[in-house]
This record gives structure tokens, sequence and C-alpha cells, in this order.
């Protein structure tokens, strides 16, 4: 099998959909030989921010000297970027025999006449078997979607990590931020540490699963508190975070990193916790393993400050009124009032009216592409209900350009909406402005 083939493999199984539950996953790794059992692991959830904490725990993990895999999605440009080893990707070849590996085993599930497992249940699979091939120490398995019945959901960690709880994917963990938080909550196991920045009542649900599981719960803002933070802008035009962090348990941590904004505060006091959690009983996973992890973490795509032809760009991935919100204080925070031109493209069962009214100002040009999937909103109703500014275009590339042609030197180009287009723009980046992205 090839990689090419590998990949057609697992997105044929994209016509069964997203289906809930545990059962298929629970075959599959039985059939497997239960590779995800031959590992410590770290378990992370939230509607936005569990991408960075996973970077960064798994960053730690390596600066500790422990060998460690990392599971994320989705991917930006290739299937490849969601297993990593020690930051270094699966490669293709090495992604072609696992997934052979995992087709036999799902064939062979079908063939006993179990139902065939989703696209997301294979590559969990196989990522768990990769690991185990690899031997490696730790794995941090970012949930994909909601928790409780996330084909992930199969380990016992040593810690787990619910980063904050609001609206998304409402069609599969239910209307409202309550039966959110159930789906989030979902991932604490019996007896085992959780940390997490949820508030209000979505954080009464994670207390009460906390304590009916006797699972110690470490809450930031209670046991883990933001002492300070600040922005330090460097000459080479890139911004970082310094932060410090306390808790009545855990030591005084000061980190300097890449990820910036408030938001970005709250989600490193998370994987501080769950850092300091993991050095209860790994004296490996110490100050100078944490503090390396923070300042080295590579995590493109979110408030991904570049120079594109002398012009400074945004990537952000933001897609839900939560992370819009968050990008819309970091870039005041960053930038000012400085004008904005944006490339946005948006799904269409995303709350787009909710982001729209709180994303874009009057003097904004917003130039509307759509995104690579079935499910984006057309180009045409985004622009007519941003209004004056607002324009459609036929691509994503072509908005690009048209964008960058509109950005002076004192303005801010600004990619967002959905980490659908991330690709995209990435490689036209690359290919035609020849970025460093």
């Amino acid at each position: 099998m090839t990689y090419e083939e590998a990949i057609a493999y697992l997105e044929d199984a994209c016509t069964f959909g997203i289906k809930p539950g545990l059962m298929r996953i629970h075959e599959l790794l039985v059939r497997l030989g239960n590779p995800h059992e031959t590992y410590k692991t770290v378990h992370i959830t939230g509607t936005n921010g569990k991408g960075s904490v996973t970077a960064v725990i798994a960053n730690a993990l390596t600066a500790a000297g422990r060998k460690t895999g990392r599971y994320t999605s989705p991917h930006l440009e290739e299937y490849t970027e969601r297993m990593s080893i020690d930051g270094h990707l699966i490669t293709k070849e090495e992604f072609a025999i696992i997934t052979e590996e995992v087709k036999d085993a799902t064939e062979g599930m079908k063939a006993d006449g179990f139902e065939q497992p989703t696209e997301f249940e294979m590559l969990t699979a196989a990522a768990f078997l990769y690991f185990c091939r690899q031997q490696v120490e730790y794995a941090v398995i970012e949930v994909g979607l909601g928790g409780l019945l996330d084909s992930t959901n199969v380990i016992t960690p040593q810690v787990s990590a619910i980063t904050n709880v609001a609206v998304d994917h409402t069609a599969y963990c239910g209307p409202t931020v309550e039966d959110i938080a159930v789906h989030k909550a979902g991932i604490i196991k019996e007896g085992i540490p959780v940390v997490t920045a949820a508030t209000g009542t979505a954080l009464e649900i994670i207390e009460k699963t906390a304590r009916s599981k006797k699972a110690p719960l470490y809450v930031v803002d209670k046991e883990i508190v933001i002492q300070n933070r600040a922005l330090i802008h460097v000459r080479d035009g890139t911004v970082r975070q310094k932060i410090c962090i306390e808790g009545p348990e855990l030591m005084r941590t000061e980190v300097d990193t890449p990820l910036v904004g408030a938001h970005q505060a709250v989600n490193a006091a998370v994987a501080v916790g769950v850092l300091r959690l993991l050095g209860k009983t790994d004296g490996a996973v110490r100050d100078l393993a944490i503090m390396k992890g923070f300042h080295t973490v590579y995590w493109p795509g979110r408030f991904q400050i570049l120079s594109v032809s002398g012009k400074t760009m945004i990537i952000d991935g933001a897609h839900n009124p939560a992370g819009v919100e968050s990008f819309c204080r970091t870039y005041e925070e960053v930038f000012g009032k400085r004008r904005r031109v944006f490339v946005f493209s948006v799904l269409a069962d995303k709350e787009y009216d909710k982001i729209v009214r709180r994303l874009f100002r009057a003097n904004d040009a917003v130039f509307c592409a759509p995104a690579p999937t079935p499910r984006t909103a057309d180009p045409k109703v985004m622009a007519d209900l941003i209004g004056e500014g607002a324009k459609a275009c036929p691509s994503v590339s072509a908005a690009i350009d048209t964008a960058l042609k509109e950005t002076t030197e004192k303005d801010v180009c600004v990619v967002v909406g959905s980490l659908y287009i991330q690709g995209e723009v990435r490689r036209h980046l690359r290919e035609y402005y020849g970025a460093f992205v």
C-alpha cells in the first residue's frame, strides 16, 4: 500500500460519516493487540485550545527526555501531521504501512459482521499502533470531537485535561453548553486527576463528574492561578508571551512562549497543571523541561504572525464564536486599531452570524472564499451578510492575492474562519510568495 492508497482507503470511509460510539474502536484495537495499553497517556479535550495544550505537553515531555507521541486533528496539509514522535512527523512510508495493518483488521471486522469503522476511528487506531511499534513512553492524545463517545476515549491516562467548554459541534454533542460539558466530562476516569479551565455551569458538571469518579480536580483560577503575563515584541517582528503560574500544590512556573493572548495564558495554565501532576510521579518532568517545552513549541495556524512580501499577515484557525472572541482580544492586544484586510472562510454549520458580528470592524476589507469541503458556506452569502467592504472570491488563493494587494505596510492581512482552508493558504504562500510558513 502506498501513501496515496492509504489516504484513498481512509477517505473512502468518510462516506460513512461521523458515528459517535466506542464499540467499533474497541473491536478494532483488540484485533490490533490493544496497542494503546503499552505506554502512558495524557488525554486532552475542550472546545478550543486543546491542540495548543497537546503540543506544549508533548514538547515538554520530549524535553524531559521521554520518547513522546502526539496525536492531533485535523491536519492542515497532510495526514502525517496528525501523528508525531518527539516533534518528528510520521513518514508517508510509515503511515502507509500502519494504515495497511489497520485496513487488514478493519476488513476482518467487516467479514465477521461488525460495522465499518469510521475514518477517525481507523486513524486513531493507526496512531495507537504506531506509537506502540515505536515504543514511546508517553502519548499525548487530543480528542477529536466531544469526549464521551470519541474514539480516543478508550485510554486510561495519567492525567486528563478539559481546556474549556463552549458551543460547537451541536449536532453531535447537543445544543447547550451543559450538553457539551457532559461530553467533555466523559473523558474523566476513576481516580485519574483532571485539570480544567472551564467556568460556569460547565464547570459545575465537570466538578460533579469528578466527584462521582473520585478524580482529583484542578481548576484554573482556583487551584491554578495565572499571576501575571506580558507580551514581548521581538526585533524580527514576532511576538512572544511571558506567563507566571502558581498553585497551592504546584511550584511557581514562569514560561516564555510564542503562543500569545489571554486565552493562550489560560491554555498554558492547563498545560502547566498537567505537567506538574505528571512530575509528581516522573522526576524527569521538572522546571527546565517545562520551560523548554513552552519556549520551543511550534503550533502553526493559531495567531501565527508572518511577513509576506513585506506585509504583516496573521493566520488563525478560529472557527466558532469562542475562538473568534479570543482572536479579536488577542489582535487588539497585539496590534490595537490597525486596519485589517481579511481572507475569510467559514463552514455553513457554524454559527457564522455570531462570528461575523464579533469579528469585523467598519473599516475592514473582507474577501470571502469557499472552504474546500461540501460543508462550506457560500462566499457570496457571507459577503452579503458582512455588507459594505466585503467581496466574494472564487477560491482561497484568489482571495489571498486580492487581499495582499489591498494590504498596505500599515495594515494587517488576516486569514481566519476555518482550519479547512489552511492547507491551501500555506501552500499558496510558499509557492507564490516564498513565505516561510
